[in-house]
């Protein structure tokens, strides 16, 4: 059955709306950060393994780094292990460590390179630990007491922030046409295991790899203002002053924050896009409007 005239414009509009986009990214590198809902969704975890396939076709270099927070405490709970949290980090004893691991570089991991692949990709798994392409350091916290004017030291396990990276394999992966997976585990200089925040470790690769875009996926339709209306072509001065006017607050703080972090460290464009939309990724990136929020380092 051939295409209708106006289903055929259509068509056509959204190609050659892509194209400019298309040639611009060719052999640029993007990192994705992928949770939320697009994760757990059939639907949205087939939409966002094809985007990942068609961007590697099309000339880009997408990376992507995942979470795994809700499938891990779904493994916790039937262990009869209860969760606990510290400023919104899971406390991470020896024995959560050990089911982190097993979840993040095992069971989620390796289903999303199967999604890739079964679409026509060629992903490879990975975790931080591998060939050290993650250094970490344990990340503590200091609470103060004011009643008894003394501070204490908050340890709350194998929590970790990125000390460095080794982007290595990474370049070879990319150079054989490969798509990374990565799950957020690091290695500490004590050989330990570190549980790091996959946002973070998002950001950071996407700096150190001096990446075109960093895109992290959200269950939510993006920046909003005070209407409730998305924000977008944002450059960091409006975004501090989104901050400080609370405009942007809550859980929406840390990955604008991880944002601007990038952007102030050379990444082209930071994007907070809406994971629940299906084929997010491509829409962010090859239409003109999107499905989110970006986020540019100064004016242009």
């Amino acid at each position: 059955m051939s295409l209708t005239t106006p289903t055929a414009k259509s068509v056509a509009h959204v190609l050659i709306e892509a194209l400019p986009y298309i040639n611009r990214y060719q052999d640029k590198t993007l990192v994705v950060k992928y949770g939320g809902n697009a994760m757990v969704d059939e639907t949205l975890k087939q939409s966002f393994a094809r985007d990942m396939v068609l961007l590697k076709r099309v000339g880009m270099n997408p990376i992507v780094v995942h979470g795994g927070g809700p499938q891990i405490g779904d493994v916790l709970k039937r262990l009869g292990k209860q969760s606990e949290f510290f400023q919104g980090m899971r406390i991470t004893d020896t024995e959560t460590m050990d089911v982190v691991q097993m979840v993040l570089g095992g069971l989620v991991n390796k289903d999303i390179v199967t999604l890739i692949n079964r679409q026509g990709g060629k992903a490879v798994g990975l975790t931080g630990k591998d060939a050290e392409l993650i250094h970490a350091r344990k990340l503590t916290f200091t609470r103060t007491s004011p009643e008894m004017n003394a501070s204490e030291i908050i340890d709350i396990g194998h929590v970790g922030e990125v000390a460095s990276f080794d982007t290595e394999i990474l370049t070879h992966l990319i150079h054989g046409d490969f798509i990374p997976v990565i799950a957020p585990i690091g290695v500490g200089d004590d050989g330990q295991s570190y549980n790091i925040n996959a946002d973070l470790v998002a950001g950071k690769l996407a700096e150190v790899l001096g990446a075109e875009n960093l895109m992290l996926l959200t269950n939510t339709t993006g920046v909003l203002d005070k209407e409730g209306k998305v924000l977008t072509g944002l450059d960091s001065v409006t975004v501090q002053n989104l901050i400080e006017d609370g405009t942007i607050s809550g859980g929406m703080l840390p990955k604008v924050r991880c944002a601007l972090e990038a952007v102030h460290a050379g990444v082209k464009t930071a994007h907070i896009i809406d994971g629940r939309v299906e084929h997010a990724v491509l829409l962010e990136i090859f239409t003109n409007e999107g499905v989110g929020t970006l986020i540019r380092g100064k004016s242009r």
